[in-house]
């Protein structure tokens, strides 16, 4: 059985299917899932929505040839940590007065909402319900659902978590790169890049589960804030942006062109795809996603497994790093 779903979250059809064949009793009918959640990766940053896009994306472009995309879903919120109880529990946020990022505060004129800021233990979440149906689950990235360890990926359904706590970003150690000094991910050798060592991690455990049905949720940090990037790769950017003629002054002569009016905080909004350290990011989340992809291929579990990708919530216009 093969669904490759692109910019999805109709998880509970999916589910529905891979619960319904547990309950057949037939061992070999339930498929795996690998589910791919991008952080702030923008609706027009991949080539299967925006020909012209500036970034390189083949694998997920691959993707998204090779099964259904969903293009007229939205976002249960505007910010990571309601859009992500949503995704996990299947609810609005707003049924537990999720409203905001958790521990997060806005300033602004008005006085705000209480804050929740966490996902209660209560909730069903998608591994604790694949869990209880024989799967072995898996969680890697950003979490970002409880202030502390006991509301963690291991007291929501998951056997395993690499790198998932309370923060909203790579914000400890060198960030996107080893260490880490994450307490959820060990520190092996310095310079590890953040979104290929969750790649890693998670085709491991599918390695160490292809003979039983697996989740395996890969939650990048990436393509969030800070803006940080192999310089290899950023420099392939740089040089691209030069060859198109898409740096400010060579395009436009007008800086305005580039950037539009500010938004609430004051901060200028860009309006052309030429940043080459955010461009460096997508490819790099990029060629995650082709590595778990390329192991669920080599093993041999391609017909046995449903594969989602989406963004959380949307692109990010306005921060540079």
């Amino acid at each position: 059985m093969l669904i490759r779903s692109f910019l999805s979250l109709a998880l509970l059809p999916l589910l529905a299917i891979a619960t319904s064949s547990l309950a057949t009793g037939d061992e070999n009918s339930p498929p795996n899932v690998v589910f791919f959640l991008v952080d702030d990766l923008g609706y027009m940053d991949i080539g299967a929505n925006n020909p012209d896009t500036f970034y390189e994306t083949p694998n997920i472009d691959q993707l998204s040839k090779s099964g259904t995309r969903f293009t007229d879903g939205y976002a249960a919120n505007p910010v990571c940590s309601p859009t992500r109880y949503s995704i996990l529990t299947g609810k609005y946020p707003t049924r537990v007065d999720a409203t905001n990022f958790f521990t997060g505060t806005r300033p602004g004129k008005f006085r705000p909402a209480p804050l929740n800021n966490r996902m209660p233990l209560e909730e069903v979440t998608l591994a604790e319900l694949l869990k209880a149906s024989g799967y072995a689950t898996f969680f890697a990235g950003k979490w970002h659902l409880g202030p502390s360890e006991e509301y963690w990926p291991e007291h929501q359904g998951f056997d395993v978590n690499q790198g998932g706590h309370n923060a909203g970003g790579p914000y400890s150690g060198k960030r996107y790169f080893s260490p880490f000094e994450n307490p959820r991910l060990e520190d092996n050798t310095t310079g590890e890049h953040l979104p290929d060592r969750l790649a890693k991690e998670a085709s491991k455990f599918i390695d160490q589960h292809k003979d039983e049905p697996f989740l395996a949720y890969l939650s990048f940090y990436s393509v969030h804030t800070p803006l940080m990037a192999p310089p290899e790769l950023v420099q392939k950017y740089k040089d691209k942006a030069k060859r198109l003629g898409l740096t400010d002054k060579e395009a436009f002569g007008e800086e305005e062109k580039v950037w539009g009016k500010a938004d609430w905080k004051g901060r200028p909004v860009r309006q052309l795809q030429s940043h080459a350290t955010y461009a460096a990011m997508v490819e790099a989340m990029d060629r995650a996603v082709g590595r778990v992809l390329k192991q669920i291929d080599d093993l041999g579990l391609t017909e046995e497994t449903i594969v989602i990708l989406t963004s959380d919530n949307g692109g990010l216009s306005t921060s540079e790093g």
